[in-house]
């Protein structure tokens, strides 16, 4: 059930602190609150809850504030708890009426709030909250020009659109085929004793899973440092047998009366992706390959897909694959796959959203080579949008300075979406996802654009602070 909070503290002021303390107005975390739009989103969140029956849910501000929080500070759900326990700015930005030396909620309800705000949701109030803090500066920008001159700029283009994507890696090993059918082996063993104990009475004895043996012979190989091909066979073969001969064993069990029902829900899950991983593997076993579409690379977190990128360090990467743009400074992830693809596709749509957020087409797409295809080229020379990079074909013998020089400013242009990359994985979370589910996975990591313009906003609120006070001081020195 899910109630609207009708008292939360529109101000600093209405903060309760003991001893008549008050709230300081510049801190981050009361401005920051300031600036994320609360209660435009808050219905769309209790969708999420019945009106009538169950215990009343946590508010919205609640569960967006705790998650921005872990966020900004980079640590985890029960560091977050403890740190909204000890500290009244960060109770405040919850939404907290007054401050309390108790914990708001068990840390494992931080994982609950990943579900229950999707990635679309967070998008949409990543947008919201950059977009009404642009609408001011543009007001006053439009009250100085005529009507004739803002007519013939809202036909124009103008601006610029910066576009790339990137791989975010998820929390698991590296895999190899082996290590994966050991797993695999392991679950299939935890499934046999689940379905072999309401049958116990009945069987004579519990089906053979060799599983001392299995073992054996996994860290025979696997524990030797240098591997030949012929012994990495071998023990893939040897795998792969004692897997199936527990998947016979499984459907022996429910065939003698067992059910399926008796499983729990993760070992239920677990049975479907060791059948598939059982496939792929005695396929690519069969054929001498590596490779097959919609490759299994972890028993736990089975939708995480390899991402070839072909870069100098790392040329394939273990995650979700992102397309994100870069609009006036603020970063905005447009999609976000487990599956590897082409991401100059993307680009239509990317200015087109660029159209829908600001009401002209850019002046300028910067992308790098992928994204200069002949129909990308062609839509941007429809819509009058120069695209970035050299023209298709042949280099020209002689280059004008201009071209250089445009060339060189472009790439300048470019880096930015680069810089927004490497801040989201050296100062952020990006770069190693710990949600295990993919929709959690997938709200974590727009939460981290999210925080990320969230911080730019809030560089800008100091910066007017500072110019505000150092023209105060200067003009009292002067009326002095």
């Amino acid at each position: 059930m899910y109630r609207k909070v009708e008292n939360a503290p529109r101000e600093a002021e209405d903060f309760e602190l003991p001893f008549e303390g008050k709230l300081s107005q510049d801190n981050r975390w009361v401005i920051m609150a300031s600036l994320v739009p609360w209660e435009e989103f808050e219905e769309e969140y209790a969708q999420n809850f019945s009106a009538e029956m169950g215990a009343p849910a946590l508010p919205f501000r609640v569960a967006l504030g705790s998650l921005i929080i872990k966020e900004k500070l980079g640590i985890s759900d029960r560091e977050t708890v403890e740190q909204i326990k000890e500290n009244p700015y960060l109770q405040y930005f919850i939404g907290q009426r007054h401050y309390s030396s108790e914990a708001p909620y068990d840390s494992s309800l931080l994982a609950r709030f990943r579900e229950r705000i999707n990635v679309n949701l967070v998008n949409r109030i990543n947008e919201k909250m950059v977009k009404k803090s642009q609408s001011e500066t543009d007001e006053e920008a439009k009250k100085k020009v005529p009507k004739q001159s803002q007519e013939r700029r809202e036909s124009a283009n103008k601006g610029q659109l910066i576009v790339d994507a990137s791989c975010v890696p998820g929390d698991i090993s590296y895999p190899n085929d082996l290590g994966i059918l050991n797993k695999a082996r392991v679950k299939t063993e935890k499934i046999i004793d689940s379905l072999y104990e309401p049958l116990k009475d009945q069987l004579n004895k519990k089906p053979k899973t060799y599983r001392n043996r299995a073992r054996k012979n996994y860290l025979k190989v696997a524990k030797k440092k240098r591997q030949t091909r012929k012994e990495i066979r071998k023990a893939i073969k040897k795998q792969l047998q004692y897997i199936k001969r527990n998947l016979g064993s499984i459907d022996a069990l429910v065939k003698a009366g067992s059910s399926l029902g008796a499983l729990s829900r993760t070992e239920y899950k677990s049975l479907l992706v060791v059948s598939e991983i059982y496939r792929q593997q005695e396929w690519m076993y069969n054929n001498k390959v590596h490779r097959i579409e919609h490759r299994i690379v972890n028993v736990s977190q089975a939708h995480i897909r390899p991402i070839v990128r072909g870069k100098a360090g790392v040329a394939v990467e273990f995650g979700a694959k992102i397309s994100a743009s870069v609009r006036d400074g603020y970063v905005f992830l447009d999609r976000i796959s487990w599956d590897n693809f082409n991401e100059s596709v993307d680009l239509k749509a990317q200015i087109e959203a660029y159209y829908n957020y600001t009401g002209f087409y850019p002046e300028s797409v910067h992308v790098d080579k992928i994204y200069r295809s002949r129909a990308n080229r062609s839509f941007c020379k429809e819509k009058g949008i120069r695209i970035s990079g050299p023209p298709l074909g042949r280099p020209k013998a002689n280059v004008s300075q201009e071209l250089k020089k445009q060339a060189q400013e472009d790439e300048r242009i470019r880096n930015n979406i680069e810089g927004k990359f490497g801040i989201s994985k050296r100062r952020y979370s990006l770069s190693r996802v710990m949600a295990k589910l993919p929709h959690t996975s997938e709200t974590a990591i727009a939460i981290t654009f999210l925080v990320m313009n969230l911080s730019a906003l809030l560089r800008q609120v100091f910066c007017l602070f500072y110019i505000y006070s150092t023209i105060k001081s200067f003009s009292a020195s002067i009326h002095y």
